[in-house]
């Protein structure tokens, strides 16, 4: 065991050790963080040290937080306590681990919502280009639908990020892991058109000295500073509204959108997870289902001997 984790406590050591070595985001930190302060919290009130919790002790914890916690959330508290105990044996803190063998709740599967092609082209040609806000917001909402991009890493954007000319975008993922994605002519014409209106919005905001613009950045608010994730998804909102799409979708649909649209045209899955950036295929396999339900629902509707009767199960 190393003289900085003998110093330091064992969950201070471990979120350091998730920040330097597999780089996770402040977010996720926070949540670990605030995952392991429960648990020993709980185990404090039992007299129970963290490096001396047994199975029994953790399975009591989670089932303490049953009543306020779906499956989902106990999942990924479980995920975290057994990261922080595996950190704990390879630092030879403990002999070994109490969360190993304690089985994960049992998650119902969600499938992705997104939006049909139909749906997409209601919701781009909704906006109102006539203000340089509404340029802004076309072109952010087509290079979101164009790139599969993430809410965070569509507003971490810098203008240098964009090549026009190959028309492709570097993305800086999770874990500060690059890409490069390409995006069409759609996302490049609504470009072109936004540009201009950048400048003038961010001339604008020069003018204010109260002001702090963000001159680097591609997506500006109309202060000049960088947009922020909560402003997309309010911009999103309002398009939704005028597109008449009856459905709450955030702009991670957008995203889910881009990956169905991909499969459904005949695109490799494996090229598919590399634009997302999901570190393992398995992630981005989810979006097979989203595909085989669809193909499902052409089938029986098609073909003379799929289509099932009222009563008749399937």
């Amino acid at each position: 065991m190393s003289d900085s984790v003998k110093a330091a406590q064992p969950v201070d050591a471990f979120i350091d050790n998730l920040r330097v070595q597999r780089r996770l985001s402040d977010h996720t930190l926070r949540a670990y963080s605030t995952d392991l302060g429960q648990l020993a919290e709980f185990l404090e009130s039992r007299r129970i040290g963290l490096l001396e919790a047994e199975a029994g002790d953790l399975r009591a914890f989670l089932a303490s937080r049953h009543k306020q916690l779906g499956a989902r959330s106990l999942g990924r508290k479980l995920a975290a306590i057994r990261s922080f105990y595996r950190f704990c044996l390879e630092s030879r803190l403990v002999a070994a681990s109490p969360a190993e063998r304690i089985a994960s709740p049992s998650v119902e599967k969600r499938l992705p919502k997104f939006l049909d092609r139909d749906e997409i082209t209601a919701l781009l040609t909704a906006l109102d280009e006539e203000s340089d806000l509404g340029l802004r917001d076309r072109s952010l909402l087509e290079l979101l639908y164009a790139t599969g991009l993430r809410v965070s890493e569509l507003t971490g954007l810098d203008l240098d990020d964009v090549d026009r000319r190959a028309r492709t975008v570097r993305v800086i993922g999770k874990g500060d892991k690059e890409r490069i994605v390409p995006f069409g002519s759609k996302a490049a014409d609504a470009a072109e058109r936004y540009l201009p209106a950048r400048g003038r919005i961010l001339a604008s905001a020069k003018k204010r000295a109260k002001n702090n613009p963000a001159p680097e950045a591609l997506f500006l608010n109309r202060f000049g500073g960088r947009l922020s994730a909560r402003s997309v998804r309010r911009r999103l909102q309002r398009a939704i509204i005028k597109a008449g799409i009856l459905r709450d979708i955030s702009p991670h649909a957008l995203r889910h959108s881009f990956a169905t649209h991909l499969l459904q045209a005949g695109a490799d899955l494996r090229v598919i997870q590399e634009l997302l950036g999901h570190a393992t295929l398995s992630v981005t396999q989810v979006y097979t289902h989203v595909d085989m339900k669809k193909l499902i629902e052409v089938y029986d509707g098609a073909h003379p001997r799929a289509r099932r009767g009222k009563g008749e199960k399937s």
